[in-house]
C-alpha cells in the first residue's frame, strides 16, 4: 500500500509511453498508408489509361483488317488479270519473234543499200569538194589577177620611178634581178612584216600619238612655268641676299651706336673704367656679342670678376645704350639705384642728364645723389597718418623727374 501511489504512477507513465509509441507507428502506419494510397491511384489512372489505348489499339486492328481484306480481294482480282494478261503477252511475243526475223532481214537489205549509198555520196562530197576548190582557185587567181592589174596600175602612179627603170627589170646584175632576188620570197617577207606590224599596232594604243602631244604640250607648260619659278627664285634669293646685306649693315650699325654709347655711358657711370661690346674669338657680330669690361687698364675675363654693383652698372648702361638708339620720349626707373652706393647714384643723375636731353625720365629713388640731378622733385611722407606729395621745382631746365618716397613705420 506505501508503493502503490509510487506503482501507479510507474504505471501510468509506462502505459503513456506505450500509447506515445502506438501514436508513432499509427501515424507512420498513416504516411504509408497515404503513400501506397497514391501509389494506388497512380496505377489506377496508368490502368484506365491503358484501357483506353486498348481500345483505341482494338479500332485501329479492326480498321485494318478490313483494309487487309479488301487489299486481298484486290489482289486476287489483279492475279486473275495478270494471268489473262501474260497469256495475251506470250501470244503477242511470238507474234514480235516472227516480225522480228522479218525485220532483221529487211534491215540487212537496207544497211547494203546505206553503204552504197554512203560511197557515193563520198564519192559525190569528194567531187563536189575538187570542183570547189577549183572554182575557188579560180576566184582566187582572177582575184590576184585583179589586185595584181590593180596594184601595178598604183605602184605605177604613186611611183613616177617605175617607168624610167622598167626596161632594168629582170635584167642580171642590176637591183631588179629577179633571179637573185626571188619577188615570191620579198612579197612573203612584206607579207610576215605587214603581219607583224599589224599584231603591234594591236598592243599598242593608238591614242598614244595624241596623248603625246598633248604631254608634250604639258611639258613645255610645266617646263615655261619652271623658267617663271626659277626666275621667281633667283630674284627672291636675291632679294633675300640684298636684306641679309642690309640686315647685316644695318645690325653692325646698330652694334657701333650702342657699343660707343655702351662704353660712354659706362664710363660716366664708372670714372675710369671702359666697356664695349665685342663679338667672341673668331666670329662675327650676328654670331652674338660679350661683353668686355675694363677696370683702369686690366679687362675682366669675366662678369663674375665684379662686384654685384658693378654688375648692375654694367646692365643698366647696356639698357641705355640700346634705349638712346631707338629713343622713346619717357622713361620710368624705378630704384635702379637701390643696389648703389651714393656716388654712383649721382652718376646716374648726371649721365641721364647729359645723354638723353631729348627724353623725359621719372624715377623713383630714395637716395639723395638722385635728387640733385632733378628739375621737378615729388616728395611724399605721411602727415598725421595721411600721406602728402609736395612738388619743388629745382632747375628752370632739364628732363629727369624725381619721385622721394619716405616710408614710415
Amino acid at each position: 500500500m506505501k508503493n502503490a501511489a509510487a506503482e501507479r504512477e510507474k504505471e501510468l507513465k509506462a502505459a503513456q509511453q506505450k500509447l506515445n509509441q502506438a501514436k508513432s507507428k499509427a501515424d507512420a502506419f498513416n504516411k504509408r498508408l497515404k503513400v501506397k494510397q497514391q501509389e494506388a491511384d497512380a496505377v489506377t489512372l496508368e490502368l484506365e489509361e491503358l484501357k483506353r489505348e486498348q481500345t483505341g489499339y482494338e479500332h485501329q486492328i479492326q480498321a485494318v483488317d478490313e483494309a487487309l481484306k479488301s487489299i486481298q480481294e484486290q489482289i486476287d482480282h489483279m492475279t486473275t488479270e495478270v494471268a489473262a494478261t501474260k497469256e495475251a503477252v506470250r501470244v503477242v511475243q511470238e507474234q514480235v519473234a516472227q516480225q522480228k526475223g522479218f525485220i532483221m532481214g529487211q534491215e540487212r537489205e537496207i544497211k547494203e543499200k546505206s553503204e552504197e549509198a554512203n560511197l557515193l555520196r563520198e564519192q559525190n562530197n569528194d567531187a563536189q569538194l575538187k570542183i570547189k576548190e577549183l572554182e575557188h582557185n579560180i576566184s582566187k587567181r582572177k582575184k590576184d589577177a585583179t589586185e595584181a592589174t590593180a596594184k601595178v596600175a598604183r605602184m605605177l602612179a604613186e611611183n613616177d620611178w617605175i617607168p624610167t627603170e622598167k626596161h632594168l627589170f629582170g635584167q642580171p646584175n642590176t637591183a631588179y634581178d629577179f633571179k637573185n632576188n626571188n619577188p615570191k620570197e620579198a612579197g612573203q617577207r612584206l607579207k610576215r612584216l605587214e603581219e607583224n606590224k599589224d599584231k603591234l599596232e594591236r598592243n599598242v594604243n593608238r591614242r598614244a600619238m595624241n596623248m603625246l602631244s598633248e604631254a608634250e604640250e604639258r611639258y613645255n607648260d610645266l617646263k615655261k612655268k619652271k623658267r617663271i619659278v626659277e626666275n621667281d627664285k633667283a630674284k627672291i634669293l636675291e632679294t633675300i641676299e640684298e636684306l641679309d646685306q642690309k640686315k647685316t649693315e644695318a645690325l653692325n650699325v646698330a652694334w657701333q651706336k650702342v657699343n660707343k654709347d655702351f662704353g660712354s655711358i659706362f664710363s660716366t657711370l664708372l670714372p675710369g673704367a671702359t666697356a664695349r661690346l665685342a663679338p667672341p674669338e673668331g666670329c662675327a657680330a650676328l654670331d652674338g656679342l660679350e661683353f668686355k669690361v675694363a677696370l683702369g687698364s686690366s679687362w675682366k675675363q669675366n662678369l663674375t670678376e665684379l662686384s654685384g654693383g658693378q654688375r648692375s652698372l654694367v646692365a643698366l648702361s647696356l639698357i641705355l645704350a640700346m634705349l638712346l638708339f631707338k629713343p622713346a620720349p619717357i622713361y620710368i626707373l624705378d630704384e635702379v639705384d637701390a643696389a648703389l652706393d651714393l656716388s654712383h647714384t649721382q652718376n646716374i643723375g648726371q649721365m641721364l642728364r647729359t645723354h638723353f636731353t631729348h627724353s623725359q625720365f621719372v624715377v623713383v629713388s630714395l637716395k639723395d645723389g638722385m635728387f640733385a640731378n632733378a628739375n621737378v622733385l615729388f616728395k611724399t611722407k605721411f602727415v598725421d597718418g595721411i600721406s602728402t606729395v609736395t612738388r619743388t621745382t629745382q632747375a628752370p631746365e632739364g628732363n629727369v623727374a624725381k619721385d622721394k618716397r619716405h616710408r614710415q613705420n
